[in-house]
């Protein structure tokens, strides 16, 4: 009996896995990128003039007239050096942790949400300092030049655990998200494609509404974790916490310009509150039309990448099998 597609074969290497994911996500996170700027300026609770945008068409005319192409693409820099390794690691912990666990006999909704745990976790340690740096780029008139300017800021001003202020806003939105991803990507693809063949239209398809599912679900949480990443000034200000107070008041609060004063919000909760406090429940699904738009296509042409890759890799491995089997 010829083995499943979307297994790839049984003796398949992670680092295969790793290939493809590493191609994946580097299309994913690149290809609709001038959205994702719009997303994270959208989230913005306090945004400048110049930057206060009706909703995603607005957003992506605005900045395209007014700043051009080159400023749409600030930050892809960070995003390319980190959705590579990010994704290769991803989707290997994702495949060969699925086989491990149907191998023990587990049911296979369980493995596949396991997998997906684990496979978010050593995702999200390569994936959040190159967010945190992206994201204060992209913030309108971001003061500065490029990636490498700001990480060289960020760590002397603020030190490495700057990079990892998200993390934990970043798993607790990402671990449902790619619970929800993983999830309706397979309920997708038991519908469309039981049988488990390389079909390109059923991996769009299904990818596609893996996305939209997993975006909206978990939008709140990306709204605390833009505000975390990027510190936003008028923001912090116009909120007048207490903690700005007890550090030297609102002049202490511009992380979004270079940073030289201590940070104010730094964990979750003080975001959550900080965002409720100024927005509301609404304030919670700020940008989340632009979060659908970007996820959207983004996991559709991800998994597409990943499954052609796949296709071709088992196929390669296949030809090797069977002209060793000629020779022998």
């Amino acid at each position: 009996m010829e083995d499943e597609y979307e297994s790839l074969l049984p003796d398949s290497t992670p680092s295969q896995h790793m290939i493809a994911g590493a191609c994946a996500g580097v299309m994913e996170h690149t290809i609709v990128y001038p959205v994702d700027c719009v997303k994270t300026r959208l989230q913005c609770l306090r945004p400048l003039e110049g930057a206060r945008y009706a909703g995603l068409i607005d957003g992506l005319r605005t900045l395209m007239q007014t700043e051009g192409i080159g400023r749409s693409l600030r930050g892809i820099g960070a995003v390319v050096a980190g959705a590579g390794p990010a994704h290769a690691m991803y989707f290997s912990c994702y495949e060969q942790g699925k086989r491990s666990l149907l191998g023990l006999g587990w049911n296979e909704r369980a493995s596949y949400l396991v997998s997906a745990i684990g496979a978010t976790l050593l995702h999200d340690a390569i994936m959040t300092p190159a967010d945190a740096v992206k994201q204060r780029v992209q913030m309108f008139r971001s003061p500065y030049s490029g990636c490498i300017d700001c990480l060289r800021s960020v760590l002397r001003s603020e030190g490495v655990s700057a990079l990892y202020r998200a993390y934990g806003t970043q798993l607790s939105m990402n671990i449902p998200f790619h619970m929800v991803h993983f999830s309706a990507y397979e309920l997708g693809q038991d519908l469309l494609n039981p049988q488990r063949n390389y079909a390109p239209h059923t991996h769009v398809l299904s990818g596609g509404f893996a996305g939209v599912c997993a975006a909206a679900c978990t939008n709140p949480l990306d709204v605390c974790k833009t505000l975390l990443n990027t510190q936003e000034r008028c923001a912090l200000q116009a909120a007048g916490t207490a903690a700005s107070t007890e550090i030297g008041g609102p002049a202490a609060a511009a992380a979004s310009s270079p940073t030289q004063n201590r940070v104010i919000i730094s964990s979750f909760l003080s975001a959550a509150k900080t965002v409720y406090q100024l927005e509301g429940l609404s304030g919670y699904f700020r940008g989340v039309q632009a979060r659908v738009v970007f996820q959207m296509p983004g996991t559709a042409i991800s998994w597409s990448v990943y499954e052609t890759f796949k296709w071709y890799l088992r196929q390669r491995s296949a030809n090797a099998k069977q002209q060793q089997s000629q020779q022998t």
